[in-house]
């Protein structure tokens, strides 16, 4: 169980929706060990309780340095604070339109336990490969908001024309340019 990659959704997401379960099914032709953990949102979602799931699977060793994180949109945040606070290394980090410290309309206290204000460039002390994608068409997280993600985490940019938010109502049920980064 040392090659496993873990995929995070975000916000008001989980692991049945967008580009998740194709991504998974990619993973398992590949003989590949992949898994999507369920984090409560909208309700109770906060650091606490998706740190608190993340930390069982900590615990019985299925992350490791050859860990692989693959994120969309506040999952980016969140495993970066997971790892920072936890001194974690893992092998790789993709964030798939991610971000810190952004205001949306909806309820604050869904993201703000999530935000670091704190230098998010010491990732690079816990993850050897750090990957970002990004869209010019996003509605939630503008372009120069996930710029200024990816430069935080010192990550290498893939910038993908008219990806909006990379979910579903995007056309995001499978994502084929991500399996070169894997």
């Amino acid at each position: 169980m040392n090659n496993n990659y873990f995929v995070i959704h975000g916000s008001y997401g989980n692991p049945y929706k967008n580009w998740i379960p194709w991504l998974k099914r990619q993973l398992s032709k590949r003989k590949l060990n992949c898994i999507a953990p369920s984090f409560p949102t909208p309700y109770k979602q906060n650091y606490e309780s998706w740190s608190t799931i993340l930390k069982s699977y900590l615990k019985i060793g299925y992350i490791t340095e050859n860990t692989s994180f693959i994120t969309h949109s506040l999952g980016g945040t969140f495993i970066i604070k997971f790892l920072l606070e936890n001194k974690i290394k893992v092998k790789k980090i993709i964030t798939i339109a991610g971000f810190n410290n952004l205001k949306f309309n909806d309820d604050m206290n869904l993201y703000n336990s999530f935000y670091l204000d704190k230098n998010l460039s010491d990732i690079k002390n816990y993850s050897i490969e750090r990957i970002s994608f990004y869209s010019d068409n996003d509605p939630y997280v503008p372009e120069s908001d996930a710029l200024k993600f990816s430069d935080s985490i010192l990550a290498q940019k893939v910038f993908v024309k008219g990806a909006g938010h990379f979910n579903e109502k995007y056309g995001y049920l499978e994502f084929a340019e991500l399996l070169k980064y894997i």
